[in-house]
């Protein structure tokens, strides 16, 4: 059989040519990783270094030390690492301080370095000892920085927002979707006597009273899921005290970067004191009120002394009338004593009705707000000034529409304001000089709102000032003997109503007092 030519035998391969070969392609895979590792380090945006022992100076950077820190490679090579840490960092990177953290071989280590302009950056390092293989002695370290100072600074804020939070006086709360309470910061804690467990959320329904819970599912937590926040007055309840604290709520969504709704937060600011405030000079207001419906009666003892006296007198004569009958003419007297009789008994009710009426105006009582008839309300204080206006020449008039609607006011409040109008309508008229007598009337209208205009008019000298505001100041007055207080005391009433009084001069003479009361 011959032989296949020289070209087609499988030759034996060279052992010793093998292991070359194998060798050289060893060296170029090292080559290629140690190619490609280096690349990796010239484009990373991590700071990747190395460093001598000891004093920690720089061998190796790669080109992200001048994004993260300013220097060329060049200016940084051959600097101590200690040169640009910050001072209260030095010692504790020395120390290796609770900061640092170990595992498998690497440490990783937050801190500040000083850049080439000269500010402080944070750095996140994390480092790797490279020792010889044989000897075990220390040869350099590896250390990959990135820049974290987004990340640190995020952190402080939030931690220094934590202590705000937790010192602050206001009464904080964060509540979950669900209505259940993550966690309540001291100010809540110390005046709701209650504690948040990780284990054991609290129910919302625990810190609020009932109809403040209420309130929240009905619209404060479905307002600030959809417009991000609401704003309102609630009561919580405190089971150190057994008793409700007012105060100003705040509702806040807070959601994730893809807008889902991740929790709630409550802000509560005591009201307690300013409640409590607000009483007082509620309080005060009412006997300032009070004091002035006296003073107001003071003022017009005289006429109302008129005024019961002679139903009084009559009833005295109508008495002694009887009296004498009956000594004349006994049997005959009884068929004619039922009309006197009937007469005293009305105008005995007729003085009753006016003590009574002077009781009511100078009675203490709370504010009643009900729906009140204009006409009737001032038709009984035409009659009730009826002897002042006789004693100043002045008729009093009634000039509301029949159909004027009723008026949401408290009655004794509304009475006040306009006695004290028709009293300075009187006046006005009186120090006028005319013989024949002036008129004070009342007139009404609605607004576009369906609101009354009521205005009292006067036929007097118009306003004594040229500013109308200047006669509502407290103290300020016109009269010899007067206080300066009524018309102050007139406008606060008109203002708890909701209105505003004003003053001004007719074109016709005379002045007109206006104000505004809702119907509802």
């Amino acid at each position: 059989m011959s032989q296949p030519p020289e070209s087609a035998r499988v030759k034996k391969p060279d052992s010793n040519k093998q292991s070359s070969s194998s060798g050289g392609l060893i060296q170029s895979t090292d080559v290629e990783r140690n190619r490609l590792l280096a690349e990796m380090a010239e484009q990373s945006t991590d700071m990747i270094s190395r460093h001598t022992p000891g004093d920690w100076r720089f061998i190796y950077a790669s080109p992200a030390v001048t994004h993260l820190l300013g220097y060329s490679v060049e200016e940084i090579v051959g600097m101590s690492a200690y040169e640009l840490y910050h001072p209260d960092d030095v010692e504790d990177f020395k120390r290796r301080s609770p900061s640092v953290s170990y595992e498998r071989g690497l440490y990783t280590h937050n801190y500040r370095f000083r850049c080439k302009d000269g500010h402080y950056t944070w750095l996140e390092s994390t480092s790797r000892s490279i020792r010889d293989a044989a000897t075990d002695e220390l040869k350099e370290i590896l250390v990959v920085s990135r820049d974290v100072s987004q990340r640190i600074n995020a952190e402080q804020a939030n931690r220094r927002l934590a202590r705000v939070l937790e010192h602050s006086s206001d009464l904080v709360a964060f509540v979950t979707p669900d209505h259940r309470v993550s966690q309540l910061n001291e100010a809540a804690r110390d005046a709701l006597g209650l504690e948040v467990s990780g284990h054991d959320p609290l129910q919302l329904k625990m810190l609020f009273t009932p109809e403040s819970y209420s309130l929240l599912q009905q619209q404060a937590f479905p307002e600030a899921h959809d417009q991000g926040s609401w704003r309102g007055e609630a009561d919580m309840y405190s089971r150190i005290h057994q008793q409700a604290i007012p105060v100003m709520l705040e509702v806040l969504a807070h959601r994730t970067l893809d807008n889902r709704l991740e929790y709630f937060s409550t802000v509560a600011r005591d009201m307690t004191a300013i409640k409590q405030a607000e009483a007082k000079q509620q309080q005060y207001q009412q006997e300032i009120d009070h004091a002035a419906r006296l003073i107001t009666m003071g003022e017009m003892a005289t006429g109302l002394a008129h005024e019961i006296n002679q139903p009084l007198t009559a009833v005295v004569n109508y008495v002694r009338g009887i009296q004498r009958r009956l000594q004349t003419d006994r049997e005959s007297a009884l068929d004619d004593i039922e009309q006197p009789l009937e007469r005293i008994g009305n105008t005995a009710l007729r003085a009753g009705e006016i003590v009574r009426r002077m009781m009511d105006f100078t009675r203490k009582s709370d504010p009643k707000w009900e729906l009140l008839e204009l006409n009737s309300l001032v038709n009984d204080l035409i009659g009730f000034c009826g002897s002042a206006a006789k004693r100043h020449n002045v008729v009093l008039e009634n000039g509301l529409p029949e159909n004027i609607p009723a008026v949401y006011a408290d009655r004794i409040q509304l009475e006040q304001i306009l006695l004290n109008l028709l009293l300075n309508g009187i006046e006005a008229c009186h120090r006028a000089d005319h013989r024949a007598p002036l008129k004070v009337w009342l007139e009404a209208s609605t607004d576009k709102t369906d609101q009354v205009i009521i205005s009292v008019l006067d036929q007097g000298p118009g306003l004594p000032v040229d500013d109308p505001e200047q006669l509502f100041e407290q103290f300020f007055t016109t009269k010899a003997d007067g206080l300066g207080m009524g018309l102050a005391i007139s406008r606060t009433l008109i203002e708890r109503h909701g209105g505003q009084l004003q003053a001004e001069n007719r074109a016709d003479d005379g002045a007109k007092f206006s104000f505004i009361l809702s119907t509802t």
